[in-house]
Order: structure tokens, then sequence, then C-alpha cells
């Protein structure tokens, strides 16, 4: 079997191997491929992995020797899955890879949020300290994270992970989600959505992107919240309506906010939280530990692999 990889090198820009696909067909790797290349290099391939390129009904039909559809990502909203289904074309995705990393990019974003390390660490390499009329200095509060409350949007896996760590650093956690919480996720008092955004000290983000919560924190929902609250997502860039965001930010009607992704990526030179105030934004690295992409690499093969031997895994489609 032809396999083409479309998009590796954000998982792997040269730290990792491509190779344990060798065995399983020609693998042929492309850091990235414009738009207008896609259905051209993809001709021909029995196999594709991807991570964002998109693949709408018209791509999936101009590709009539596609059987199998590997997106290197735990989200496939790039993927139009219907069509893929009427085509015959499997479609898996990698559920599990990134648990811990964005649990732990919550709490890296957090206590920036709220010890503000990196900023007075740069100001004592400027020579700040060095020159100060005191033997100490800070420029922002400084807040204790123990007694406050987290609040978790999606209490699946990483929402779990997520929760565990508040926990440990002696917050309280509340929890909205959907549908019941599996069983052996951590015991927390769940709460509907807008009791939510107005109890918690801090509101983490951790749900899929549906057609139902588009824009789930808008100007209202932000209206909940107390002023000194913080709002952190590490999930997905459309779940906040920014515009709403950015006001709110520069208005003080919330204390910050610290985000890993955006609606669009890369944002515009214009986007309005480049700007706001007390706005730390990342660019989309919570999955990007080492362990978590090795962990990715490995499952995109067993995933291949199954399909290959007649018994696909995480399959979504």
């Amino acid at each position: 079997m032809r396999i083409i990889v479309l998009d590796g090198y954000a998982l792997n820009p040269g730290d990792l191997s491509w190779a344990a696909f060798d065995p399983l067909g020609e693998c042929s790797v492309y850091d990235r491929t414009p738009a207008g290349e896609v259905v051209a290099r993809a001709r021909g391939a029995g196999a594709i992995l991807t991570n964002k390129i998109t693949f709408d009904a018209r791509t999936l039909r101009a590709l009539p020797g596609l059987r199998y559809l590997g997106v290197l990502a735990t989200g496939y909203n790039i993927v139009d899955v219907q069509t893929a289904r009427e085509l015959g074309v499997v479609v898996t995705n990698i559920p599990t890879y990134g648990t811990r990393s964005v649990a732990q990019h919550v709490f890296a974003l957090l206590l920036e949020l709220t010890q503000r390390v990196g900023h007075h660490a740069a100001t004592v390499r400027e020579g700040r300290w060095s020159t100060a009329p005191d033997w100490c200095y800070w420029d922002y509060p400084l807040i204790e994270l123990a007694g406050l409350t987290m609040g978790i949007v999606g209490y699946g896996r990483i929402g779990q992970a997520t929760a565990r760590v508040a926990e440990a650093l002696d917050m309280n956690v509340i929890a909205h989600e959907v549908g019941v919480p599996p069983p052996g996720a951590p015991a927390v008092r769940m709460v509907d959505l807008d009791a939510l955004f107005a109890e918690a000290d801090v509101v983490s983000l951790h749900c899929p992107l549906t057609a139902d919560n588009r824009h789930l924190v808008d100007s209202r929902r932000l209206g909940l919240m107390k002023k000194s609250a913080f709002l952190i997502n590490t999930s997905r860039g459309p779940l906040v309506k920014e515009d709403d965001l950015a006001a709110a930010l520069n208005a003080g009607r919330i204390a910050g906010a610290a985000l890993d992704v955006l609606a669009v990526e890369p944002p515009p030179p214009d986007h309005p939280l480049l700007a706001a105030r007390n706005c730390l934004i990342t660019p989309h690295i919570a999955w990007a530990t080492h362990s978590a992409r090795s962990r990715l690499m490995a499952i995109a093969v067993e995933n291949l692999r199954a399909f290959l031997a007649g018994a696909p895994v995480n399959v979504v489609n």
C-alpha cells in the first residue's frame, strides 16, 4: 500500500522517526502540503495521514483509490466523515496521546497568570533586581491557588486529569459535563454551565467543538464570571467568541485569560486578543511535548496496522 503523510512537520520536526511505517507500505512524508497540491500528492495513495489538512466531500471524491485516512490528532472535524463513510474510507483518530501534557499546560498557563514567573525572570535578566532599592519586588498581584475554585467545562480524560492536578494544589473543583462522567473519574461537584461560570475562580475549557457549543464563552457568560476570575482554553478556539473576550479583558470585567488555541491558526496580525489586557497566548503547543508526540506516532502506526489486519481501531466514522 502507498502511504502519504501530507503535513508531518508538526508531529515530527526531526526528533522522531517515520521508520515504523516502512513495513506497512511505501511511505512518503511531506512536511507541509499547500491546499492546491493535496489531491495531486494524495492521488494513488491507499492510506493518507494528516493533521490539519481539510478533506471535504470534493477532495475525498477526487481520490478514488483512498481506503484509509488517519488523522494525526484527537479532533477530526477536518474530515467530512459522512462522505468518507459513503465512499468506504475508514477514518481514524488518536484519542488518548496527550492527556497529561495538556493538563500540564493548563497549569503552566495558570501559574503564569497567578505568579508571573516569566515576566519577573525577564526583569531580573534585564538588570532590574541588581539596581532595585529593595531586596524583592513584584509587578502583579501574586495569587495562591489553594482554596480557589477550578471550574472544568468538559469532564472527559483531559478534564479529569486537570481536576487531579487542581486537587493536588488544594483547589476546589467543580465541573460540567453534557453526558455522564465515566466510572473512576475523580468525584467532584457537577453543576450547570452558568453556575460554573459564576462560581469558579478559574474556568478551564476541555470539551470538543460541536455545533451546539460554538461561542460557548460569549459576552453573557463572561458577564457571569467574577472580576477576579481567569479563563483558560486549551481545547478548541471557536469555543470562545474572541471579540467578546477581548472586550471583557480590556474593560477589566475578568482578571485575565490564557489561551493555547484560537479560532484561526495562525492568527492574523490584527487579532483582537493579541493586544488584549492580561491575555497570554501560546501557539497551540499543549499537545506537543516529546512524550506526547512519541505516543501519537506509535498509536498512528498501530491504527494503520490494525486497519491492514482487518480489525481497525479508533474509527470515527
